[in-house]
């Protein structure tokens, strides 16, 4: 299945399981398929900023795309493809195709600094892994130090009509989604899908402004699927309801440094991978940190009893 410009839902950023002793966890791949599609996951994004893909033989990237495509019962893969070179990004890409992929991400290096700059690298991208793959673009200038504006982002979707998708991480950036959305209104730019992250901390207001769903690796998958359908059907408070129940444990995991320690560890508990562990170089949380995010657990399962212990 090829990504296109319908694509909503959630699509959840899988972690990369690993065992403590560095090795790749297999079966813990296994398990977050059937966790996600348990959750209502319309799709998945695999080998994301979060998926420690850095840290990854390219034998071991292309291995987990082609578990996914194969045990996601057919829901369609995005494959990050992010790389500091075009080969290794045209090489992950086209085998990922080939194995089964429904489309690709790809992020800009931190180096780009003008529109310009911005647009040439999309430009030798797409040249690179060829106009026929459904592509993402990732605007994540938190992490990824480049400022996307909404003129750069249309045009790089008008030059490029293989761009289907937006994974929105801007922070604010609640009007640069209205701004897009002004920008189809009126028809200077296309439709195209867009899917936000940051954790999930704006997913409640962000569906209002127009987003089509949700692509993050927050601990709790259901929650999103669950925001996003509420809001899609009208259901404004019960959608806002619920997401803030889960807001403090949102907000604990968006913390910069340890926000994928705090992540594999709820998800760890919940039974979805079987260690917390990070491929070094990671981080660890201390006793205390592990007592807080426990803490916050109990104080979510009296508000959604999905909190209380691992997922069957």
């Amino acid at each position: 299945m090829r990504l296109t410009a319908d694509a909503s839902g959630l699509y959840p950023i899988a972690p990369t399981p690993f065992h403590p002793d560095g090795r790749l966890d297999e079966a813990s791949l296994d398990t977050l398929m059937e966790r996600y599609i348990a959750a209502g996951a319309t799709g998945v994004t695999v080998l994301g900023i979060m998926g420690e893909a850095p840290k990854l033989e390219p034998d071991e990237s292309l291995n987990i795309a082609a578990r996914f495509t194969k045990g996601m019962a057919g829901l369609p893969v995005i494959v990050g493809v992010s790389a500091p070179g075009f080969a290794a990004m045209r090489w992950l890409a086209r085998n990922s195709m080939d194995k089964g992929a429904a489309g690709v991400m790809i992020a800009p290096i931190p180096s780009l600094r003008t529109d310009d700059q911005i647009l040439n690298y999309y430009r030798q991208a797409i040249e690179a892994i060829g106009t026929d793959i459904p592509f993402v673009i990732q605007d994540y200038p938190l992490t990824l130090s480049v400022q996307m504006t909404p003129k750069v982002i249309r045009q790089i979707v008008e030059e490029h009509p293989s761009c289907v998708m937006l994974k929105h991480e801007d922070w604010p950036g609640l009007e640069k989604i209205s701004t897009l959305r002004g920008f189809q209104k009126e028809g200077s730019m296309r439709p195209i899908s867009i899917l936000t992250g940051n954790g999930g901390m704006f997913l409640d207001f962000e569906m209002e402004r127009g987003a089509d769903g949700a692509m993050t690796g927050y601990a709790f998958p259901e929650m999103l699927a669950d925001v996003v359908k509420l809001q899609k059907a009208g259901k404004r408070d019960e959608a806002h309801d619920l997401f803030d129940a889960h807001l403090p444990l949102l907000r604990y995991e968006q913390q910069q440094g340890v926000g994928l320690a705090v992540r594999k560890y709820v998800l760890m508990k919940r039974g979805f991978i079987a260690s917390d562990a990070q491929r070094k170089p990671g981080s660890a949380l201390t006793a205390a940190a592990r007592a807080e995010v426990d803490y916050l657990l109990a104080r979510l399962a009296k508000h959604d009893s999905r909190a209380l212990a691992k997922a069957a």
